[in-house]
Protein backbone atom coordinates (compact mmCIF):
# COMPACT_ATOMS: atom_id res chain seq x y z
CA UNK A 1 0.00 0.00 0.00
CA UNK A 2 1.17 3.81 -0.72
CA UNK A 3 2.78 5.73 1.58
CA UNK A 4 0.71 9.04 2.71
CA UNK A 5 3.48 10.98 4.32
CA UNK A 6 4.38 14.22 3.19
CA UNK A 7 0.79 14.62 1.44
CA UNK A 8 -1.75 17.22 1.38
CA UNK A 9 -5.09 15.66 2.75
CA UNK A 10 -8.50 16.73 3.10
CA UNK A 11 -10.20 15.18 6.24
CA UNK A 12 -13.79 14.70 5.59
CA UNK A 13 -15.61 16.89 8.28
CA UNK A 14 -16.09 20.44 8.85
CA UNK A 15 -15.24 20.12 12.40
CA UNK A 16 -11.90 22.24 12.92
CA UNK A 17 -11.58 20.15 16.31
CA UNK A 18 -11.54 17.01 14.89
CA UNK A 19 -9.01 18.08 12.05
CA UNK A 20 -6.99 19.81 14.77
CA UNK A 21 -6.58 16.28 16.68
CA UNK A 22 -6.08 14.26 13.63
CA UNK A 23 -3.44 16.76 11.71
CA UNK A 24 -1.81 16.97 15.48
CA UNK A 25 -1.48 12.97 14.74
CA UNK A 26 -0.50 13.10 11.56
CA UNK A 27 1.82 15.85 11.87
CA UNK A 28 5.49 14.16 12.10
CA UNK A 29 4.74 12.27 9.40
CA UNK A 30 4.62 15.87 7.00
CA UNK A 31 0.98 15.46 6.70
CA UNK A 32 -0.59 18.68 5.39
CA UNK A 33 -4.35 17.92 6.80
CA UNK A 34 -6.80 20.36 5.36
CA UNK A 35 -10.88 20.17 6.25
CA UNK A 36 -14.18 20.62 4.60
CA UNK A 37 -14.55 23.55 5.88
CA UNK A 38 -11.35 25.09 4.68
CA UNK A 39 -11.89 24.28 1.98
CA UNK A 40 -15.58 25.87 1.44
CA UNK A 41 -17.14 21.85 1.31
CA UNK A 42 -19.90 20.39 2.86
CA UNK A 43 -20.35 16.30 3.26
CA UNK A 44 -22.71 14.29 1.89
CA UNK A 45 -25.69 12.24 3.79
CA UNK A 46 -24.87 9.22 5.61
CA UNK A 47 -26.97 6.80 4.13
CA UNK A 48 -24.93 3.51 4.40
CA UNK A 49 -25.79 1.15 6.93
CA UNK A 50 -22.87 0.34 8.87
CA UNK A 51 -19.67 2.46 9.52
CA UNK A 52 -17.15 1.41 6.79
CA UNK A 53 -19.84 1.84 4.49
CA UNK A 54 -20.22 5.63 6.02
CA UNK A 55 -16.58 6.44 6.27
CA UNK A 56 -16.23 5.45 2.71
CA UNK A 57 -19.22 7.31 1.26
CA UNK A 58 -17.31 10.17 2.82
CA UNK A 59 -14.25 9.33 1.51
CA UNK A 60 -15.25 9.24 -1.96
CA UNK A 61 -16.70 11.85 -1.98
CA UNK A 62 -14.24 14.09 -0.76
CA UNK A 63 -12.26 13.04 -3.46
CA UNK A 64 -14.75 14.01 -6.07
CA UNK A 65 -15.13 17.27 -4.59
CA UNK A 66 -11.38 18.48 -3.67
CA UNK A 67 -8.97 16.08 -5.79
CA UNK A 68 -7.35 15.53 -2.88
CA UNK A 69 -6.44 12.41 -0.73
CA UNK A 70 -9.17 11.89 1.70
CA UNK A 71 -9.39 10.76 4.93
CA UNK A 72 -12.96 10.07 7.01
CA UNK A 73 -13.82 8.58 9.61
CA UNK A 74 -17.12 6.75 10.98
CA UNK A 75 -17.84 6.52 14.92
CA UNK A 76 -20.45 4.67 17.86
CA UNK A 77 -21.61 2.35 20.20
CA UNK A 78 -21.94 -0.70 19.61
CA UNK A 79 -24.04 -3.02 22.32
CA UNK A 80 -24.33 -6.46 21.78
CA UNK A 81 -28.00 -7.21 23.91
CA UNK A 82 -29.35 -3.79 21.74
CA UNK A 83 -28.41 -6.36 18.94
CA UNK A 84 -25.48 -3.51 18.21
CA UNK A 85 -27.79 -0.38 18.39
CA UNK A 86 -27.14 2.64 18.24
CA UNK A 87 -23.92 1.56 16.32
CA UNK A 88 -24.77 4.20 12.86
CA UNK A 89 -27.34 5.99 14.96
CA UNK A 90 -25.20 6.32 18.12
CA UNK A 91 -25.27 10.21 17.27
CA UNK A 92 -29.03 10.32 16.23
CA UNK A 93 -29.96 8.90 20.01
CA UNK A 94 -29.09 11.90 21.40
CA UNK A 95 -30.86 14.32 19.42
CA UNK A 96 -33.86 16.19 20.78
CA UNK A 97 -35.55 19.44 19.30
CA UNK A 98 -33.07 21.76 20.73
CA UNK A 99 -30.17 20.20 19.60
CA UNK A 100 -27.93 16.72 20.88
CA UNK A 101 -28.47 16.10 24.44
CA UNK A 102 -26.45 12.62 25.19
CA UNK A 103 -27.85 12.21 29.04
CA UNK A 104 -31.00 11.64 27.06
CA UNK A 105 -29.02 9.11 24.65
CA UNK A 106 -27.24 7.33 27.78
CA UNK A 107 -30.66 7.01 29.52
CA UNK A 108 -32.14 5.71 26.36
CA UNK A 109 -29.40 3.04 26.07
CA UNK A 110 -29.81 2.35 29.77
CA UNK A 111 -33.62 1.59 29.28
CA UNK A 112 -33.72 -0.33 26.73
CA UNK A 113 -31.00 -2.86 28.36
CA UNK A 114 -33.14 -2.92 31.54
CA UNK A 115 -36.17 -3.80 29.26
CA UNK A 116 -34.34 -6.91 27.87
CA UNK A 117 -33.89 -8.05 30.91
CA UNK A 118 -30.23 -8.90 30.25
CA UNK A 119 -28.26 -10.07 32.93
CA UNK A 120 -24.83 -7.41 33.65
CA UNK A 121 -22.38 -7.36 32.75
CA UNK A 122 -23.89 -5.25 29.28
CA UNK A 123 -20.75 -5.82 26.92
CA UNK A 124 -20.14 -3.56 24.41
CA UNK A 125 -17.49 -1.68 22.39
CA UNK A 126 -16.62 1.71 20.92
CA UNK A 127 -15.60 1.22 17.28
CA UNK A 128 -14.04 3.72 14.95
CA UNK A 129 -13.54 3.06 10.91
CA UNK A 130 -11.18 5.23 8.64
CA UNK A 131 -11.06 5.32 5.56
CA UNK A 132 -8.77 6.61 3.02
CA UNK A 133 -9.52 7.36 -0.51
CA UNK A 134 -7.30 8.48 -3.64
CA UNK A 135 -8.01 9.83 -6.35
CA UNK A 136 -7.01 7.26 -8.80
CA UNK A 137 -9.73 5.36 -6.58
CA UNK A 138 -7.66 3.57 -4.45
CA UNK A 139 -9.12 2.92 -1.10
CA UNK A 140 -8.01 1.54 2.14
CA UNK A 141 -10.45 1.00 5.26
CA UNK A 142 -8.73 0.66 9.24
CA UNK A 143 -10.58 0.02 12.10
CA UNK A 144 -9.89 0.66 15.84
CA UNK A 145 -12.30 -1.01 18.80
CA UNK A 146 -12.20 -0.54 22.15
CA UNK A 147 -14.57 -3.40 24.31
CA UNK A 148 -15.75 -3.12 27.81
CA UNK A 149 -19.12 -3.02 29.47
CA UNK A 150 -22.33 -0.33 29.57
CA UNK A 151 -22.70 0.69 33.23
CA UNK A 152 -25.12 2.56 35.36
CA UNK A 153 -25.50 4.96 36.55
CA UNK A 154 -23.61 7.35 34.95
CA UNK A 155 -20.44 8.15 36.49
CA UNK A 156 -17.54 11.02 35.41
CA UNK A 157 -18.10 14.30 34.09
CA UNK A 158 -14.66 14.11 31.93
CA UNK A 159 -15.05 13.34 27.90
CA UNK A 160 -18.02 13.64 25.83
CA UNK A 161 -21.33 11.33 24.40
CA UNK A 162 -21.93 7.76 25.99
CA UNK A 163 -17.78 8.37 27.90
CA UNK A 164 -19.45 8.63 31.14
CA UNK A 165 -21.31 4.84 30.79
CA UNK A 166 -18.81 3.43 29.04
CA UNK A 167 -16.44 1.52 31.17
CA UNK A 168 -13.45 -0.22 28.97
CA UNK A 169 -12.28 -4.04 29.67
CA UNK A 170 -8.95 -4.09 32.05
CA UNK A 171 -10.04 -0.62 33.58
CA UNK A 172 -11.98 0.42 36.86
CA UNK A 173 -13.67 3.79 35.37
CA UNK A 174 -15.87 4.70 32.94
CA UNK A 175 -14.47 7.21 30.37
CA UNK A 176 -15.96 9.85 31.53
CA UNK A 177 -13.99 9.59 34.52
CA UNK A 178 -10.23 9.02 32.85
CA UNK A 179 -8.64 12.63 31.67
CA UNK A 180 -7.88 13.16 27.83
CA UNK A 181 -4.22 11.74 27.81
CA UNK A 182 -5.48 8.33 29.50
CA UNK A 183 -8.34 8.36 27.45
CA UNK A 184 -6.52 9.24 24.04
CA UNK A 185 -4.05 6.17 24.90
CA UNK A 186 -6.71 3.35 24.94
CA UNK A 187 -9.74 5.12 22.55
CA UNK A 188 -11.16 3.43 19.50
CA UNK A 189 -10.15 5.88 17.30
CA UNK A 190 -6.39 6.18 18.84
CA UNK A 191 -6.34 2.39 17.53
CA UNK A 192 -7.80 2.87 14.21
CA UNK A 193 -4.97 6.01 13.50
CA UNK A 194 -2.58 3.38 14.93
CA UNK A 195 -3.79 0.89 12.16
CA UNK A 196 -3.98 3.86 9.82
CA UNK A 197 0.11 4.42 10.73
CA UNK A 198 1.37 1.17 10.22
CA UNK A 199 -0.84 0.29 6.92
CA UNK A 200 0.21 3.81 4.96
CA UNK A 201 2.89 5.67 7.27
CA UNK A 202 5.33 2.93 9.10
Amino acid sequence: MRSLAGQRMLLATTNTGKRDEFAGLLAPFGIDMVSLADLGLHGPDETEHSFTGNALLKARAGVAASGLITLADDSGLVVADLGGAPGIHTADWAETGTGRDFRVAMTKTWGLLVATRSPTPWAAEFRCTLAVAWPDGEEAVFEGRLPGQIVWPMRGALGHGYDPIFQPDGHAITMGEMDLDQKNRISHRARAVDALIAGCLA
